[in-house]
């Protein structure tokens, strides 16, 4: 008589389970109880570039909040017969023309950049899925209204809306987040009403409808989940534009007022010191370079996770 361990032997009976098929079987298992979004977020951190955006934005996101603790001195404060000073000895990146340590003023702009930057796209996404969910399932009259008037906002360059918007509320970090939201709302709109149109015909929503759920709770716990994959990249994406457009209307004098410190406005006060003191203006525009490159790096490494068609080409 046959024993078990003769007939897995000879090829007759069941195989042996080895150390590398039970993690692979465990693997498996731990995936699939994964959502899609975990998982796309995995692949996006295992992608050399989404680790690279992610890196940055995370030092930049850390360097806001401790500012206080990493910051060598004051931004505000100021060191008579030290001004424009060059890189090096006891301010590492220099001083500016009121003698301000200027890596004490990047940190703490820092804050003002990534601060407005998620206000603005927090308020814009949140309103312009509202409403394009509103108007993509309801479709009629509220469609058409809701549309016209984002078509008409789009008509306009953002930041000149911005300015706008900013004019008629006053200067400061609250009034450029609000301009900046005001501008990011069409977006998500248009992207979020597509979905919709796409979603509500499925079977799923078709069968909500059949049993009664009303059209609130379809639009919210049915077509909802199954739009965020674009809106989070539109998300990486619009913070890009929100940071790189607060640091122009700071630019401009509509934004962060001195002697608070912003990136934008340190480009500013640099202007006139371009040939005698050149790190003045280099350093913070290195700072916004680099926070941009992350998110757009962030953004495309996470649209490659979630698109699975660019993804498998």
């Amino acid at each position: 008589m046959a024993t078990a361990a003769s007939t897995r032997t000879e090829g007759t009976g069941p195989p042996l389970a080895t150390p590398t098929i039970a993690r692979r079987a465990r693997a498996r298992r731990t995936a699939g109880a994964r959502s899609p979004l975990v998982q796309a977020l995995s692949r996006t951190l295992r992608n050399p570039m989404g680790l690279f955006g992610a890196a940055v934005v995370g030092i930049l996101v850390f360097a806001a909040l401790a500012a206080p603790i990493i910051s060598p001195y004051d931004p505000i404060a100021q060191h008579p017969g030290l001004e424009l000073r060059p890189p090096g000895g006891q301010f590492i990146f220099g001083t500016d023309h009121l003698g301000r340590d200027l890596l004490s003023r990047i940190i703490f702009g820092s804050r003002s950049s990534l601060l407005i930057g998620m206000v603005a796209v927090g308020l814009g996404a949140a309103l312009g899925i509202a409403s394009g969910l509103a108007a993509g399932y309801l479709g009629g009259w509220v469609d058409a209204v809701l549309m016209r008037f984002y078509d008409a906002l789009l008509s306009f360059p953002a930041i000149l809306l911005g300015i706008g918007v900013v004019s008629v509320l006053g200067s400061g970090p609250l009034s450029v987040a609000y301009a900046l939201a005001f501008a990011t709302v069409p977006t998500f709109a248009r992207l979020m009403r597509s979905r919709v149109l796409t979603e509500r015909e499925r079977e799923y929503v078709v069968a909500a409808r059949c049993i009664g759920a009303r059209a609130g709770r379809i639009m919210w716990r049915h077509v909802l989940p199954n739009a965020v994959a674009p809106l989070l990249i539109q998300i990486s994406l619009s913070m890009g534009f929100a940071v790189l457009a607060e640091s122009a209307l700071t630019f401009l004098g509509l934004g962060t007022q001195p002697p608070m410190p912003s990136w934008g406005g340190m480009l500013n006060e640099s202007r006139a010191y371009l040939r005698t003191a050149p790190w003045f203006g280099i350093f913070s525009g290195l700072a916004l370079a680099l926070l941009l490159l992350g998110l757009n790096c962030l953004s495309d490494a996470l649209r490659d996770a979630l698109d699975p068609r660019r993804s498998n080409a």
